[in-house]
């Protein structure tokens, strides 16, 4: 398949800025998977959608303030640094900014004592440094570093609040798994009450997620890797839940990866690893029923998963009737329940 079989225009004015306030007053297509037809309601609407004994999977990583600015030294040249993976040791895989001049040697300069040396460069056009501090690494990227908002996104973020789910709660993202930023503690509360389960697990968001498609034939894309963990007791729940024939829903295209990885075999298998999965149409899905998920980026890798779950044409077709029906798109946008 070719990358611009994914492409579809979209007005700069349907990508959302802000998220809906309430969270849960976001739009909702309700999306049929088999058929391709689509009906429109509201997110906190979503409860009437689900069953009882329907297992909602969601995503609890929580996104560090991950943008940092510093300078080089010692020319004092400005530079940005996102925070992608730790790779221990106090080392970082980072995307670097301007890139051309952070080679290999370089020492960057942080406020309140923190800095870095680039040790090596990575096969996906970033870097890995060593960070030298005192203290607690954390606590000084809580106090100087920045929510890494995407680059469509223009307005300033006055809640940083506003870029983490609710639920989130193991540090590690460098971007919000976005799907979940619709619910709110009172539709969860509605959902548990309907009899939904509820499962977590984790992957850190980084650079697979949205790093961009180059091939011109999108298998030759190769996925970037990004740390997962699911518990046993997750696992047992989503197995069991199988094997009784309920439905296994995932809260975004994280969560769907997750699962997917450790599930090839139909059953999930507990514990953490990397995984560079790269879903697309002819993907046989092996865990996953259902999706919520938001509105993507065309020629993404994430729309080319979404598509996997029913056919590029219907999916596309769906996102002609969003563009038509003027749904809010991306990270603070509008969302899709594919049933």
């Amino acid at each position: 398949m070719k990358l611009t079989d994914f492409y579809y225009d979209l007005p700069k004015e349907y990508i959302a800025q802000h998220p809906a306030e309430p969270r849960d007053h976001a739009r909702l297509m309700l999306y049929d998977r088999k058929t391709g037809d689509v009906e429109h309601t509201r997110f906190y609407n979503l409860v009437d959608e689900l069953h009882e004994g329907d297992v909602l999977v969601f995503n609890d990583s929580k996104v560090i303030p991950a943008r940092l600015y510093g300078k080089r030294v010692p020319t004092g040249g400005k530079v940005e640094v996102l925070l992608l993976t730790p790779v221990g040791d106090d080392k970082w895989e980072v995307l670097v900014k301007p890139g051309k001049k952070a080679l290999p040697g370089t020492t960057i300069e942080f406020p309140e004592g923190l800095t870095c040396d680039i040790v090596e460069r990575t096969d996906f056009g970033g870097r890995v440094v060593q960070f030298h501090y005192d203290g607690v690494f954390d606590d000084i990227i809580d106090r100087i570093g920045e929510m890494p908002l995407p680059p469509y996104i223009h307005e300033k973020m006055e809640d940083p609040d506003d870029y983490q789910t609710v639920y989130a709660r193991e540090r590690g993202s460098a971007a919000a798994p976005t799907a979940g930023l619709h619910f709110t503690d009172e539709l969860l509360e509605k959902i548990r009450a309907k009899g939904v389960e509820e499962v977590f697990v984790t992957l850190h968001v980084g650079l697979g997620t949205f790093r961009p498609v180059e091939e011109d034939n999108i298998e030759d894309h190769e996925m970037h890797s990004e740390f997962y963990s699911i518990t046993k007791d997750a696992a047992d729940k989503i197995n069991t839940a199988k094997a009784e024939g309920r439905r296994i829903i995932a809260v975004g295209t994280t969560s769907i990866r997750t699962l997917e990885s450790a599930g090839t075999t139909g059953t999930l298998q507990a514990g953490s690893g990397w995984t560079n999965i790269f879903i697309y149409p002819g993907f046989t899905f092996h865990i996953v029923d259902a999706l919520v998920t938001n509105f993507h980026l065309p020629e993404s890798t994430l729309l080319m998963l979404i598509s996997a779950m029913s056919t590029r044409e219907k999916i596309l077709h769906a996102y002609e009737i969003a563009v038509q029906e003027k749904y809010r798109f991306f990270s603070f946008g509008d969302a899709m329940f594919i049933r």
